[in-house]
């Protein structure tokens, strides 16, 4: 018989991450850092906040260059050159 290591616990209870709209996301992002900085956690769910605060934000990072990336290709004309509209602000 071996000896296997138990599976590690969820960072924090919530909904899985890659499912979550930015907005959701950042929405649980904002109520995290609001509980770390009450300071009425303990260290070991401290700890797990901040993991779960951390995949948080690499998701919404994530879905920011998507974004930008779409925004980017749609701006582009057939031949690959910046289409013929101006920026905002200019023209």
């Amino acid at each position: 018989m071996t000896d296997t290591p138990e599976p590690a616990a969820a960072p924090a209870a919530g909904p899985a991450i890659a499912s979550l709209s930015f907005e959701a996301a950042m929405g649980e992002l904002e109520t995290i850092v609001r509980r770390l900085e009450s300071g009425d956690v303990s260290l070991e769910e401290s700890v797990a906040l901040y993991e779960r605060g951390h995949a948080l934000r690499a998701h919404c990072e994530a879905r920011l260059a998507a974004a930008q990336a779409r925004i980017e290709q749609v701006s582009l004309g057939a031949d690959g050159q910046p289409s013929g509209t101006a920026p905002f602000g200019e023209g």
